[in-house]
């Protein structure tokens, strides 16, 4: 029975305001590539991990409950990944598959619950996508601008952190769709990247905009159909006076807010009352039993070059707590994730 060393990163301290790579540390276990005798869960070698904003909030020591409990302080970070099979006790695996779903910062995984593992069926595609485009990422974005939005040829669509890893799909989706479409991003770069390479009509720098209720004006007119929410905080309030009648916003995240010890209020909260609009909140688990019928909407769209996809790859485990900590400022262009292995 070969013995690995396990090379892992773990939360070394609960986090308050900003995280820093010394929240987190690189350390090493051994590990026997073998399932515990009975196992009904899968051995896994983990090739690709996914940095996503959500993890922040489990950095911290849980003061209420949440939809995710706090990581375990000395213990592997828990994110989504591409791994391949070692060993399977569950029927639906054998060895050798190639899998997305839950597992741990680690070169090596024991999966115990592989209900939330999907086996990956495509692999014309970068197997990488799975962290993002063909993953929870891209079932984040479909999930909530079809079914939480209702969208309809020739809405007005703005969407908030708009070339980050979501944001840029829900963009091509609300073209592909026929509708206009507004992003803002932080930087010259990311800007260009929304209209030259996403295909947005138009987007903006929010950094560059004193007044963002005036710049939203500026860009629509006639008011906001659609917001697809990765902001909160001065974005939102400015978004509630922009709205038009029957408007809905998708609450996917609120990065703005992740880092405060104490959250900005929202003021014009009033306005949805007048305009009829709906603001929903949404987690991705509740709809991935709608995984195969996006697949049918995207994978041909990836195929004819419909769709396009933009990654920002760490290299290497030990990279990955920089990784993550770039996410926060901004750092990343695209969807962050990190290589463990190449195979």
């Amino acid at each position: 029975m070969a013995e690995v060393r396990n090379k892992q990163v773990v939360l070394s301290e609960y986090v308050s305001g900003a995280p820093k790579e010394s929240n987190m540390a690189i350390t090493s276990s051994t590990l026997k590539l073998k399932l515990p005798e009975a196992s009904k869960g899968v051995l896994v070698k983990n090739l690709y991990l996914s940095c996503d904003p959500y993890m922040r909030n489990r950095m911290k020591k849980a003061d209420h409950a949440s939809y995710a409990d706090s990581f375990k302080l000395a213990s592997p970070i828990i994110g989504h990944g591409v791994s391949k099979v070692l060993e399977s006790g569950d029927p639906n695996f054998k060895q050798g598959d190639l899998v997305w779903g839950i597992t741990g910062w680690e070169e090596y995984s024991i999966i115990d619950s592989t209900q939330a593992l999907f086996k990956i069926q495509h692999t014309d595609v970068p197997l990488s996508y799975y962290t993002g485009l063909l993953g929870m990422t891209g079932m984040t974005a479909y999930a909530g601008f079809y079914e939480l939005c209702t969208p309809k040829k020739g809405e007005y669509v703005y969407i908030s952190a708009a070339s980050g890893a979501v944001g840029q799909l829900v963009g091509q989706f609300a073209k592909l769709l026929g509708c206009y479409v507004v992003g803002s991003a932080g930087s010259k770069e990311k800007v260009d990247l929304l209209k030259n390479k996403f295909g947005f009509d138009e987007a903006f720098n929010y950094k560059e905009e004193p007044d963002l209720v005036a710049a939203l004006k500026r860009y629509f007119p006639e008011g906001i159909d659609i917001y697809f929410e990765n902001v909160g905080g001065k974005m939102l309030d400015a978004v509630l006076l922009n709205l038009r009648v029957h408007a809905r916003i998708a609450a996917c995240g609120m990065i703005s807010q992740y880092n405060l010890e104490h959250p900005e209020g929202v003021h014009n909260l009033t306005q949805l009352i007048g305009k009829r609009a709906r603001i929903e909140g949404f987690l991705v688990g509740e709809y991935y039993h709608l995984y195969p019928k996006f697949l049918e909407l995207v994978l041909p769209s990836i195929r004819e070059g419909k769709i396009t996809y933009v990654e920002d790859i760490a290299e290497g485990l030990e990279n990955a707590p920089a990784a993550l900590v770039g996410l926060f400022a901004g750092r990343n262009v695209g969807k962050q994730l990190v290589v463990v292995s190449h195979e």
